[in-house]
């Protein structure tokens, strides 16, 4: 079912308040001060079904200009907006300002309200409608329909709520699948029940008992209970005003402009790359390090701009900006914004956010221009290809690349997809990392083992862990071992249980050394499993035996642990005269394994111990079982 969002725009007591009244019969002034005065301070909310059946949640948002960051929080997650324009006044200050603010929001479908028309000649209201229409050139209110209306008469009404339900057809329908994101617009308390806020959801979908995130804060939250137009619901979805009664966080924790979402959806940034556009009627153009206001769902910032084309963006033109904040902000690729200037407070423009967390950027630089055209306008796969090249030694999941790109799952999954069968991007489990990237790391690993082996000419490899802390210690030891084996796969390294070597490497003895390992070897065959020794007894502190013995480890010689080793064939015997007898027994003790390989209690311990650990065996109690 298509959840939708009308909201009201216009100038101060051009009526749209008593419009809302006349289409649902409901009040949206509840202040006494709004009562008092007759004009909207905050933000008004209420509903009402269309002929059709759908159900249409209506945000009345202030038209005085001492209320415009009212105005632009209730404008933040609208479909559809009924401009409001009296029919004695015609078009005012505040009515063009919400017309800039709602074509920067990228609110697409709307019908003009022309309201106390009862109150002029017919002549009169038609040079109204002339002058609304050459007002409305060039927005995306240029060929909208005036409705002419009377509230307190209810003349024009039916015909109004027919058009809203025509035009609720053309909404394109949100995407529940998305992270769960609602931008907050109010907080308050309920006596017990505790903290509840509302907003508008955006994207995705909420239930009871969920737990998400409020941001930037990044306070836990529980929902408690949902009502979506007065009443209790399990779960809203996208495109709903709804409020939201969450548990164990406190009011004064929370404050409009806050974000509620899903848990690592959004990441906090002190910079935006984003493209504006200047309104036509501008005063001044915006210039470097202009002081401005950022308002961006429920949120007003401030901030400095920095045009990266140039050092100015002149009005009715539009241009790269890199903004640097002076709080964090949590946003996604694509969102919308709008921009007023610091003092006297107008607005001047708005945009849409190319990059959410970008680095700092000089002016004029060809590449971060060329970078920003790409994610600006490119495939989903090119704008994730950039941010791999950029991101790729933070590692990002699917996960982050939704939160950069605002994109859905599948759809960057699909993105992914494509770049790796292009082979611009590689997967190591559920990280990824640009080809590039991952070829550096082919030479890193490729160089660290080219000077082991060159220092160690008489061992195999570099121990795993010794190489990832070496190459890259992000890494955890199973992503570590995915690469690995990719470069082995490949043909660049070897690996032989936890040693990793060059793929052309191989010990080479020279004579004396062969004479060595030979000598070592028959120690050790006579040992049997009469005796398991230590390195040290076998090598007898020679320093240079101690190599040989070192290099013939993994090949003809088992290091148990502790230091212990043995012949490798010695081993394999008792390691085969175990597995035999437990199959046939179904356990094994150690006092039982003493009397089968015919050695001391010690070396027993020693060589189960060493099965317990390669997972040949699992020791329950004084018992042993096959793995």
């Amino acid at each position: 079912m298509k959840h939708i969002i009308v909201g009201t725009a216009g100038h101060i007591d051009h009526g749209k308040t008593t419009l809302i009244k006349a289409l649902t019969g409901r009040e949206t002034d509840t202040l006494d001060e709004e009562k008092k005065r007759g004009i909207s301070i905050n933000l008004g909310f209420t509903f009402f079904d269309l002929p059709s059946g759908k159900r249409v949640g209506i945000v009345d948002v202030p038209g005085h200009e001492k209320f415009i960051k009212n105005m632009l929080a209730g404008a933040s997650g609208l479909d559809m907006v009924m401009l409001v324009v009296a029919a004695d006044e015609g078009v005012m200050p505040q009515t063009v300002e919400h017309i800039d603010i709602l074509s920067f929001l990228n609110i697409k479908n709307g019908m003009v309200v022309l309201t106390k028309s009862d109150m002029v000649d017919d002549d009169f209201r038609e040079l109204v409608k002339e002058d609304i229409k050459e007002r409305l050139k060039g927005t995306f209110l240029e060929n909208a329909e005036i409705l002419e209306v009377d509230s307190v008469s209810k003349r024009g009404i039916p015909e109004l709520i027919e058009k809203l339900d025509e035009m609720s057809e053309q909404i394109e329908e949100k995407n529940e699948n998305s992270p769960a994101r609602l931008n907050i617009d109010r907080v308050f308390t309920i006596k017990g029940h505790g903290t509840v806020v509302t907003g508008t959801l955006i994207e995705g979908k909420i239930s009871v008992d969920d737990d998400l995130v409020i941001y930037p804060e990044k306070i836990k939250a529980k929902i408690r209970s949902i009502q979506v137009h007065g009443e209790n619901e399990n779960t809203a979805y996208a495109g709903q005003r709804t409020a939201i009664n969450i548990s164990n966080v406190k009011k004064d924790e929370i404050e409009r402009g806050d974000v509620l979402a899903a848990a690592d959806s959004l990441e906090e940034s002190m910079m935006l790359d984003v493209r504006i556009s200047m309104i036509k009627h501008a005063e001044k153009p915006l210039k470097h390090w202009d002081r401005v206001r950022l308002y961006h769902g429920t949120r007003e910032i401030l901030c400095r701009a920095v045009p990266l084309e140039g050092e100015e963006i002149a009005p009715g033109e539009s241009g790269f900006v890199q903004l640097r904040l002076e709080e964090s902000i949590v946003c996604k690729k694509g969102d919308t914004f709008v921009i007023r200037s610091y003092s006297p407070m107008t607005t001047i423009g708005g945009g849409v956010i190319i990059d959410a967390s970008p680095r700092k950027h000089k002016i004029s630089d060809k590449d971060v221009i060329e970078a920003l055209k790409v994610k600006e306008k490119g495939e989903l796969h090119d704008i994730l290809e950039e941010y791999l090249k950029n991101n790729s030694k933070n590692y990002p999941t699917v996960k982050d690349m939704m939160s950069y790109s605002g994109a859905h799952e599948e759809d960057v999954k699909n993105a992914l997809e494509k770049l790796e069968s292009e082979s611009k991007a590689v997967s190591v489990l559920n990280l990824y990392m640009h080809a590039t990237h991952y070829r550096k790391l082919g030479e890193k690993i490729e160089e660290t083992l080219r000077d082991y082996h060159k220092h160690n000419r008489l061992k195999k490899g570099m121990l795993k862990e010794e190489l990832k802390s070496k190459v890259e210690s992000k890494f955890k030891t199973k992503e570590f071992d995915v690469i690995l084996s990719r470069f082995e796969s490949e043909g660049v390294i070897k690996i032989s249980g936890n040693i990793v070597s060059m793929s052309d490497f191989e010990v080479v003895f020279n004579d004396k050394q062969k004479e060595t390992r030979k000598r070592i070897q028959n120690k050790l065959k006579k040992c049997g499993f009469e005796s398991v020794p230590t390195m040290d007894e076998i090598t007898e502190g020679d320093v240079r035996t101690k190599e040989v013995l070192e290099a013939m480890i993994g090949e003809s010689v088992e290091i148990l642990g502790d230091g212990y080793i043995m012949d490798s064939d010695t081993y394999k015997k008792a390691k085969q005269m175990l597995i035999d007898y437990i199959k046939e027994h179904g356990e094994i003790t150690l006092g039982e394994y003493r009397d089968l390989i015919g050695s001391s209690r010690k070396n027993c311990m020693i060589i189960l111990e060493s099965f317990d650990r390669n997972r040949i065996t699992k020791r329950i109690e004084n018992k042993r079982v096959l793995m």
